[in-house]
């Protein structure tokens, strides 16, 4: 049985715009909020969202529904990341006075929880700026190894999906997001001790 995204696809393609609109309106906000982990600009993420949706559109009389439609999105999605980093020719980082809304939670994955149910200002303050060194370590990754990182954490990909998405095997996702942990483990290294120690 076809699931309900290939079925609208497979509309769209006979030429039902209605289709189209409603795989836009129900991916909207998760392509927005992949690209802006990886790109860092909101703005930029929504422009970038509408290009590729633009590329689903166009594409859609080539399109076969041999895996599920969110790992073909996904994989467009990628795609135009990577290409826009390259574009760039470097990295850009979230500016660190920038709020971080999108999967803040799913960040507190890397370091792990401090319970609190009523957290002071300082604890507060403190949550914010480690929201920010993380962001700042996952921005400063090589790209791909960022984009393994974000469809994992942040999309709960498996490693197949994730493979099946960036085009490569099962072993070259696993080395991706080990050197991924080894780079941020190594960027965070002085906060992390910090965190053991006690705090300041």
């Amino acid at each position: 049985m076809l699931d309900s995204d290939v079925s609208l696809m497979l509309e769209f393609q006979k030429g039902d715009i209605s289709s189209f609109e409603k795989l836009v309106q129900k991916h909207k906000e998760s392509i927005i909020n992949i690209i802006y982990q990886f790109i860092g600009e909101r703005d930029e993420a929504e422009d970038l969202a509408v290009e590729v949706f633009l590329r689903v559109y166009r594409a859609a009389k080539k399109y076969q529904a041999k895996a599920k439609f969110t790992t073909w999105l996904y994989k467009i999605t990628t795609n135009l990341c990577l290409n826009e980093i390259r574009k760039k020719a470097k990295v850009q980082t979230v500016s660190l006075s920038k709020p971080i809304s999108a999967g803040e939670e799913k960040e507190e994955e890397l370091i792990e929880k401090i319970a609190d149910a009523a957290p002071s200002p300082q604890q507060i303050l403190e949550k914010k700026e480690r929201n920010a060194l993380i962001r700042k370590a996952i921005d400063s990754l090589p790209a791909k190894q960022r984009m393994a990182t974000i469809l994992q954490i942040y999309e709960g990909l498996s490693y197949k999906e994730i493979s099946r998405i960036l085009g490569c095997s099962v072993k070259s996702v696993e080395r991706r997001l080990y050197w991924a942990r080894t780079n941020l483990k190594e960027r965070l290294s002085s906060y992390l001790t910090v965190e053991s120690s006690g705090g300041f």
